[in-house]
C-alpha cells in the first residue's frame, strides 16, 4: 500500500490527521522531530525541518506528503522549501499542503509563498486553507489562560472568525488523499463566524465556569506574549494574525469542507460540549 508521510505529526492537527489516515486505511508515516512523542498507532521517521539531512531519508518510498508548517513561523518558506524540492526529487506523487485561510489574498504572506513553491514544483498538489482552529481554546496557546484564569486575552476586538475543528481538517486531508483531489485549492471554515465574546459564552455554558473575553490592545497582547517567553518573530506573527481578525478578514464562511468530505463542519457549540463539558 502507498505510504503517506505526515509532517508535524505530534502537533494537535498532525495527530488528528494521523488518526484519520489510519482509520481510513492509509499507510501513515509520522515525520517528527522527536520520535518519542509520536503516536504509537503509526510508523515513525525522524524529520526535522532545521536539519536538512533528515529530509530525503524521511521521504524515501513515500507516495504522498502532508506538509504542515511550524505554527506562527514567518520562516516557513525557508524551512519547507527544501522539503518540497526533496519531495519532487524522491518521486512523491501528491503533496497536500496545510496553508492558512486568506493567504491567497496576500502574495507576501509566508504561507502564500509556500503555496507557490508547491504549485511550481510540478508535483500534483492539493492546498487546504483552514481558518483558526477550535482546539486553540482547548489544547493550543489559549488553553492555559482559559483553564487557569477563566479568560481569553486577545487583541481581536469584536472581529469574527469562522473557527474549524482539526477533526474536520483531518477529514479533508484524508479525502484529498483517497480521492486524489489534485490541482485544487479549498478554504476550510466552520459553518458560522463568531466573535470571542460569543466563544467565551459557549465555553462558559459547556464548562460551568464563567469565561470572560478581555479585548486587549495589540500592545498589551504582544507584551503578554513576550512575558510568556515567545520569541520576537512569533510575537510579530501573532500581531499580524489578530490584525487580520480585527479587520474582519477571518469571518468568511466557505462550503468547501462539505464539498471535499460530504459532511457539514462541527459547530463551535458541539465542540465546546465535547472539549469543555464538566
Amino acid at each position: 500500500m502507498q505510504k503517506v508521510l505526515i509532517t508535524g505529526a505530534t502537533g494537535v492537527l498532525g495527530r488528528a490527521i494521523v488518526k484519520s489516515a489510519v482509520q481510513a486505511g492509509l499507510t501513515a508515516i509520522q515525520g517528527v522531530r522527536n520520535p518519542s512523542k509520536a503516536d504509537p498507532v503509526a510508523e515513525v521517521v525522524h524529520l526535522d525541518y532545521a536539519d536538512v539531512s533528515t529530509i530525503s531519508p524521511a521521504l524515501e518510498g513515500i507516495a504522498a506528503l502532508v506538509l504542515i508548517a511550524p505554527p506562527l513561523d514567518a520562516n516557513a518558506p525557508t524551512l519547507l522549501g527544501p522539503v518540497v524540492t526533496a519531495a519532487k526529487e524522491s518521486g512523491v506523487r501528491h503533496i497536500v499542503l496545510i496553508s492558512a485561510f486568506g493567504v491567497n489574498h496576500n502574495e507576501q504572506a509566508p504561507m502564500r509563498i509556500v503555496e507557490h513553491l508547491v504549485i511550481d514544483s510540478g508535483v500534483p498538489y492539493t492546498i487546504l486553507r483552514p481558518n483558526f482552529f477550535m482546539e486553540n481554546f482547548s489544547a493550543g496557546f489559549l488553553a492555559t489562560s482559559i483553564r487557569e484564569q477563566h479568560a481569553i486575552n486577545l487583541a481581536a476586538a469584536d472581529g469574527k472568525t469562522s473557527f474549524i475543528s482539526v477533526e474536520d481538517i483531518a477529514a479533508a486531508v484524508t479525502a484529498a488523499l483517497k480521492e486524489s483531489l489534485t490541482g485544487r485549492e479549498f478554504d476550510l471554515t466552520g459553518a458560522a463566524a463568531l466573535d470571542h465574546a460569543e466563544v467565551a459564552k459557549l465555553i462558559s455554558d459547556a464548562s460551568g465556569n464563567t469565561v470572560v473575553y478581555h479585548a486587549l490592545t495589540e500592545e498589551q497582547m504582544l507584551d503578554g506574549a513576550r512575558a510568556q517567553g515567545m520569541p520576537e518573530p512569533i510575537v510579530a506573527y501573532l500581531g499580524m494574525l489578530y490584525s487580520v481578525v480585527r479587520a474582519g478578514f477571518a469571518a468568511g464562511v466557505s462550503n468547501d469542507l462539505q464539498t471535499v468530505t460530504g459532511k457539514k463542519p462541527l459547530t463551535f457549540e458541539a465542540f465546546t460540549q465535547s472539549a469543555f463539558r464538566a
